[in-house]
């Protein structure tokens, strides 16, 4: 199933896998900014002989052409950084731009696809197909995937495969499970209505800063009495805003929140349920409300055939003793868009070393990977490409 001269190329490369992620890493550009990403990862491909077109604004679609007929599999890696200050600024790589940070691991996925594509494309004479390569910006605010498919990322493509850096595994790890793996991730913002007036005059004025407070304390029952429990859901809250004075009570109050699940009839009923809610707590103090819900990614899950090929040619490649199971996270990953073109899968590979401390959060300053995961993540990518075109 594995290729083992795919496995002693990207052994091969290791020292330059790290380079470049760690100028990736060192560079970080936000979501649709990503221009000297896509400039770079232009230049490497042309220097592989690998043909490639830019996306608008940012981006990358390649194509390593087999020189035998069969399907298309197509590799994808996410390239955004986000607005997080570094905080282990004794990194020798650390962040050059400030409040700018790869502090989730889109360097480490860029870089592992370049070698990944280096490697397979010195042996696409072998190669019974076409990979598609997918360099994608704004993962982090959910818009990048979709856009790629717009402009043609999935066309003619069976089969799609992700990775992503976890922290929360050890290195070199490997996790994919089928079924459920990201949550769905929306927002939701809610507008109360009341009547402001002065704060020693009450019985003239509906307080909104009561129907917000009494929308908070109550909707959370939605998740604890309305949803079957074997059915995971979150639904946070994140954001009041309410009032401008200490002594006058408050017009208006806006909440923001997220709600997070697996389940499509979950979802719709989310949704259904915060309208009610609203209404029916704004009605009760004679306020109105006026609800917005905007759906964001969806739930990632993955295929069964595409995961335990997944497992199999991890097994293979690195021994059985690699696979892990990561429960589902709550998280949201835009790769979702992608599987409603075509079946795939979405691995996690461990990058959590203590000794290297490597076991921070995604999102926090001090993130960081344990760099010896690279290889794992790189090999990974070809030689998932390479079996499933050899299925």
């Amino acid at each position: 199933m594995i290729h083992l001269k795919l496995k002693e190329r990207i052994q091969e490369y290791r020292e330059e896998l790290k380079e470049l992620r760690r100028k990736l890493h060192s560079e970080p550009e936000l979501s649709w900014e990503e221009e000297n990403t896509t400039a770079f990862v232009c230049e490497y491909l042309e220097n592989l002989g690998i043909p490639y077109r830019r996306t608008e604004p940012t981006g990358v679609i390649a194509d390593i052409q087999g020189c035998q007929e069969g399907k298309t599999v197509a590799l994808r890696g996410d390239m955004d950084a986000l607005s997080v200050e570094q905080l282990n600024e004794e990194l020798a790589y650390a962040s050059k731009e400030a409040g700018k940070m790869h502090a989730c691991g889109h360097d480490a996925h860029t870089a592992m696809l370049l070698i990944a594509a280096k490697a397979l494309n010195e042996l696409k004479e072998e190669l019974p197909g076409n990979v598609r390569l997918l360099f994608q910006p704004a993962e982090e605010v959910a818009e990048g995937a979709k856009e790629m498919v717009r402009q043609g990322a999935m066309k003619d493509v069976d089969n799609v495969f992700g990775i992503h850096i976890w922290s929360q595994m050890p290195t070199h790890k490997i996790s994919c499970q089928p079924g459920p793996s990201f949550a769905s991730a929306d927002l939701f913002k809610v507008t109360f209505k009341g009547r402001g007036g002065h704060g020693a005059m009450p019985q003239d004025c509906i307080d909104a800063a009561i129907v917000a407070s009494s929308f908070v304390m109550n909707v959370q029952s939605v998740i604890s009495r309305t949803i079957d429990p074997q059915h995971p859901a979150v639904l946070t809250v994140g954001k009041m805003t309410v009032g401008t004075r200490f002594n006058v009570i408050a017009e208006n109050a806006v909440i923001e929140g997220t709600v997070r699940c697996f389940d499509h009839d979950t979802r719709n009923h989310i949704e259904g349920q915060l309208q009610h809610y609203a209404e029916s707590v704004a009605s009760l103090y004679g306020a109105s409300a006026k609800v917005e819900y905007i759906r964001g990614t969806q739930a990632v899950i993955n295929d069964e055939y595409s995961a335990n090929l997944v497992q199999n040619v991890a097994s293979e490649a690195f021994g059985k003793e690699v696979l892990y199971s990561e429960k589902p996270t709550m998280g949201g990953e835009d790769f979702s868009f992608y599987l409603d073109e075509a079946p795939g899968s979405f691995a996690l590979v461990g990058s959590g070393n203590p000794e290297k401390d490597t076991e921070w959060a995604h999102h926090h300053g001090m993130f960081n990977i344990d760099e010896d995961a690279l290889a794992t993540g790189a090999e990974l990518y070809a030689q998932y490409a390479w079996a499933y075109l050899n299925e």
